[in-house]
């Protein structure tokens, strides 16, 4: 059980309905292979994962609120995730904050986008895109599109790729940009860490980067509290406390811990942390970043 007082605003969540008559999720099917964890998310795909889900899982440790971020990967249309979270929300309370998809190298995705803003509580978009997106034109082109609307960038970029992302990020100093999984560090040796931590610093100066420490436990079975410290820490005194949230990435990483041990670890991390600093980091940034 949590301490009393303690709020969590979870920013990274999925919740999926494998019998939506709309939705498609490849990374959940029985022939999917992760780029980064291999097969092991098929195992995700032979259940549901609902809201109701997330809140039996969660409640206990202090959430209350939660950032939903594209699952429905692949689906014909992109806002079909979109009004499926709103009805939820709707209904039970959460999400209260979805990122969905828009293809944004699209010649319409100025339209995807106003569809998808029809629903209060869309408040970003996440593009996988592929190839060298980062600097592709087209892409940056429906980049520039999150300005107008108000809207949260969600990036997944590793080390090798910050500079390209630094220089997005120049280019378009008014979006504001949310690093996933705190650059998706994927190796726990000296040389990957200070490769990782480099490429890190090379965009933790730029103001409209915000950086999201999750996902620290994906693909390692293994993981404990010392071993993501060096990058949970390495985060907040890159980043500073202003610009550091955490989330979970559930219930991916369910698949090498429980909500408790996330939770637990980066509790026991900043427990000589300043009362303020905690509920910036827990909870104050990404309500304040997502207006929820």
């Amino acid at each position: 059980m949590t301490l009393p007082h303690f709020r969590f605003v979870d920013a990274h969540v999925h919740f999926y309905d494998m019998q939506h008559p709309t939705l498609f999720y490849a990374d959940w099917q029985p022939d999917s292979e992760n780029s980064l964890v291999g097969t092991q998310m098929r195992q995700l795909g032979t259940r549901n994962y609902l809201a109701s889900d997330f809140i039996a899982e969660s409640s206990s440790y202090g959430v209350d609120k939660v950032v939903h971020v594209q699952a429905a990967i692949g689906s014909k249309d992109p806002v079909e995730e979109t009004k499926w979270l709103q009805q939820v929300y709707d209904n039970i309370g959460i999400p209260n904050a979805i990122v969905g998809h828009v293809d944004l190298r699209s010649e319409d995705a100025h339209r995807t986008i106003e569809r998808h803003t029809e629903y209060s509580n869309f408040k970003g978009i996440r593009d996988f895109s592929y190839g060298d997106y980062l600097i592709n034109n087209d892409f940056r082109k429906g980049f520039s599109l999150l300005e107008k609307y108000d809207l949260i960038a969600s990036i997944a970029v590793q080390w090798q790729d910050m500079e390209k992302l630094a220089d997005l990020a120049r280019t378009f100093p008014n979006i504001s940009i949310i690093l996933d999984h705190a650059g998706t560090p994927t190796e726990r040796n000296e040389e990957y860490f200070m490769n990782w931590r480099t490429g890190m610093s090379k965009i933790s100066g730029i103001d409209n980067i915000i950086c999201k420490i999750s996902g620290l436990g994906m693909g390692d079975n293994h993981w404990t509290i010392d071993s993501i410290r060096p990058y949970v820490e390495t985060c907040i005194e890159l980043f500073g406390i202003n610009r550091s949230l955490f989330a979970t990435n559930w219930p991916v990483d369910s698949l090498w811990s429980s909500y408790g041990d996330v939770i637990n670890a980066y509790r026991e991390i900043t427990k000589n942390f300043a009362p303020i600093e905690i509920e910036q980091l827990f909870s104050k940034n990404t309500e304040e970043i997502y207006n929820i």
